[in-house]
């Protein structure tokens, strides 16, 4: 069964695409490398002894999304494509809208043409809002949304509702992850952000090997243990496995079912800060900041719903995170360059 990943270069595309293939599915990777390497790809065949087949393209645009599926015979999506950065995106919600909202109208409109009808899609934690209580569960109202990217994560979570609504042999499973950290075991494959990481644990890992001074810490005065916000971080490859268990329910079954990605379990910023030193043996030295713009307090799932649909757990903790984070940085220092 072959399965197009858009956005497949990614951190955690790449990560999908040799659980994918370790799991015997043909896998088609589309990506424009805006904010990945086309080095990831020989990297996949290294771990799987598979090169998935590349097209470098913006899934945007329809011909080039029609001119893959005409050369394919593709049975189902995981659309990874779209800009994730949350305080970018409340500063230029414009361009989170057009590019995020845009590339699934396209990806989807080209699928309805092929009558492709199994898709799995990168949601995300953020569509809870600010306003339920920890641990978020998929039956929770959705909305008040703090940031333009969540605001983008729910609209499309809509219009995937309703796709599903109009068309009775459509499947979409609405992936809400909460916080993908770590790297492949092999150190091959990671977390390579473009510029300043805006996430966690790239920060931690680039500070540990001397390309950043420090780590900022953003919000020292939340309600929570030590201060600091919490959040529920999940291994990339456990969050890859789930996937594969998502495109094969999608294959099953029609409807819309969103589905929480996470270890059930939140862990605050310097609780990972104290593990990863600890796995480590590098200590990180902390400059404490204000609170950012459209950051919650606390964020962990409920995964008992991932876990009766998909029967898919999360198997990693957090020192294997933190291990394996540090193994891909010290590997490679620069990234994928």
């Amino acid at each position: 069964m072959s399965i197009l990943l858009t956005g497949g270069a990614g951190f955690i595309g790449s990560h999908t695409a040799v659980e994918m293939i370790n799991a015997g599915y043909d896998v088609i990777i589309a990506d424009d490398l805006s904010n990945s390497s086309e080095k990831v790809i020989d990297r996949i065949e290294i771990i799987t002894g598979v090169k998935p087949k590349f097209y470098k393209v913006d899934v945007s645009v329809k011909e080039d999304v029609r001119r893959i599926f005409e050369e394919n015979n593709i049975e189902g999506v995981i659309h990874f494509a779209g800009y994730k950065c949350v305080p970018e995106s409340t500063k230029v919600p414009l361009k989170y809208y057009r590019n995020n909202i845009d590339t699934t109208l396209t990806v989807l409109e080209v699928m309805e043409e092929n009558d492709c009808n199994a898709f799995v899609f990168s949601s995300s934690a953020t569509v809870y809002g600010d306003k339920n209580q920890v641990p978020f569960r998929e039956d929770m109202p959705t909305g008040g949304t703090t940031n333009a990217y969540g605001s983008t994560k729910l609209m499309i979570e809509n219009i995937l509702k309703d796709v599903a609504a109009a068309n009775s042999k459509f499947s979409a499973v609405l992936l809400r992850y909460f916080n993908p950290i770590g790297a492949h075991p092999s150190g091959l494959i990671g977390e390579a952000p473009d510029g300043i990481p805006n996430n966690l644990m790239p920060y931690i890992t680039q500070t540990a090997i001397g390309i950043r001074e420090c780590l900022n810490v953003f919000g020292t005065d939340y309600n929570t243990p030590d201060g600091t916000g919490v959040r529920d971080f999940i291994h990339v490859v456990d969050l890859a496995k789930g996937h594969v268990a998502a495109i094969k329910y999608a294959t099953e079954h029609t409807g819309a079912e969103a589905i929480n990605l996470g270890t059930g379990n939140g862990s605050s910023v310097l609780e990972v800060v104290h593990a990863f030193e600890k796995a480590s043996g590098v200590k990180i030295p902390v400059v404490f900041k204000d609170r950012r713009p459209g950051d919650v307090e606390y964020s962990y799932a409920c995964v008992d719903k991932a876990e009766r649909l998909l029967n898919w757990k999360a198997q990693y903790d957090l020192n294997d995170m933190c291990r394996d984070s540090w193994n891909w940085q010290e590997k490679n220092p620069k990234g994928y360059e």
